[in-house]
């Protein structure tokens, strides 16, 4: 009975592998773009002269949307998607 090995398992290495290799081999989610959600607003980090900042938060509440409408209104956004202001376009070609 000195001998006897029944209750253990043949390699203990083997069996440890065997049992979190399958934790750590988990496929690894595709990072792409996320997808896009209407009205959601996304958190950024974004550097403004001081005194532009203290503008809009002077007027109260609501002072980060009012920033973001202004934004959305300088770059046009639904008319010609990503044209920079220095290229020519219908407005400033002349």
């Amino acid at each position: 009975m000195g001998n006897d090995r029944r209750g253990r398992p043949a390699d203990p290495w083997k069996n440890a592998e065997a049992v979190f290799t399958p934790a750590a081999s988990k496929p690894a989610t595709a990072a792409g773009k996320r997808p896009l959600i209407p009205g959601v607003k996304e958190t950024v980090s974004l550097r403004i002269d001081q005194d532009v900042l203290e503008h809009y938060r002077c007027e109260g509440p609501g002072w980060q949307d009012r920033i973001n409408a202004v934004l959305r209104e300088a770059s046009s956004i639904g008319k010609d998607q990503c044209q920079r202001p220095d290229e020519p376009n219908a407005e400033n070609s002349g």
